[in-house]
């Protein structure tokens, strides 16, 4: 393993991004500079390096660039709301292929690393513990757009790692939107009746395990694909009934269902838990339990 000199990380105002930037403030050996659209969102906002920088921009994303001469970008921005991306499709787009394109382009041309965030989604749910050589097959526009961004990557690109994950949950300062843990936690808490699925299963993914993750590709050598997620597997109503077992709530209000009543405009993959075992061998990778990871997010 490499200790990258330069790191630049895209889309710092989300989940994952304000979770790298917790990780590079206290790491001196480094320089790194945080990327976002719009104002830095992250509490540390005054004591940490940031540029404004719209990932759709090709100007702005090669004035920062060349400014800042990386050595890794860790690719985090992405239109990750499953349901938007199916009445969005160009913002999809955009987002998520064809500014990655741009990306691993600059990445061969500029001679940076290049960690790209993919998903679960681009499989369709048939077996469980999926690995990185098994065949996607995406349900949905937002399973099909990460697919084609991998393609964009290894096309593109010299040198770089590919990370799946599935079902990330964490809590930041500033959140854009919610997750699963923090959802759950407050429908329980506050007593609120709701259908939860007991047909799709996955392996939740704590925010800072996933940061870490991203820390390992980027000062590894290997190129290729890399699952990195929890090395937990249950359903989201077991997940839903961990949390409501481990905070004493009650589970009557809490309607077990399949996902066909939902209606949902984006098809979700039944089954996607991904296999760890590569980057447990090749990079050391060791999350912590869905229990931990819990009280992590939660904070108690």
């Amino acid at each position: 393993m490499n200790t990258p000199k330069r790191i630049l990380i895209t889309g710092s105002n989300g989940l994952l991004g304000q979770k790298l930037s917790d990780i590079y403030l206290v790491q001196n050996e480094v320089i790194w500079l945080a990327t976002g659209k719009g104002e830095n969102r992250h509490p540390a906002k005054g004591k940490m390096p940031y540029a404004q920088m719209d990932i759709c921009n090709e100007e702005e994303v090669n004035e920062v660039l060349e400014s800042f001469k990386p050595d890794v970008v860790i690719h985090t921005a992405a239109m990750t709301q499953v349901d938007d991306c199916e009445f969005k499709k160009e913002a999809c787009v955009a987002l998520n292929i064809d500014s990655v394109a741009h990306l691993a382009r600059k990445s061969s041309e500029l001679n940076f690393r290049l960690v790209h965030l993919s998903t679960d989604f681009i499989f369709d749910g048939t077996k469980q513990m999926y690995t990185e050589t098994d065949e996607p097959n995406p349900l949905s526009y937002y399973g099909w757009s990460k697919l084609e961004a991998e393609k964009r990557v290894q096309e593109l690109a010299k040198d770089y790692a590919i990370l799946r994950t599935v079902l990330v949950y964490g809590k930041v300062a500033d959140m854009s939107r919610s997750n699963i843990m923090l959802w759950a936690y407050n429908t329980l808490k506050d007593k609120k009746a709701a259908k939860v699925v007991d047909d799709q299963f996955r392996t939740p993914t704590l925010a800072e395990d996933l940061a870490l993750g991203c820390v390992l590709a980027a000062g590894a050598n290997e190129i290729g694909v890399y699952n990195i997620a929890g090395p937990d597997y249950l359903s989201i109503y077991e997940l839903v009934t961990k949390i409501a077992h481990m905070y004493n709530f009650s589970m009557d209000l809490i309607e077990k269902v399949s996902s066909y009543t939902l209606n949902q405009p984006a098809k979700r993959p039944p089954i996607t838990g991904l296999d760890i075992s590569k980057a447990r061998r090749d990079w050391g990778y060791s999350p912590r339990s869905l229990e931990e990871g819990i009280r992590i997010c939660l904070g108690f």
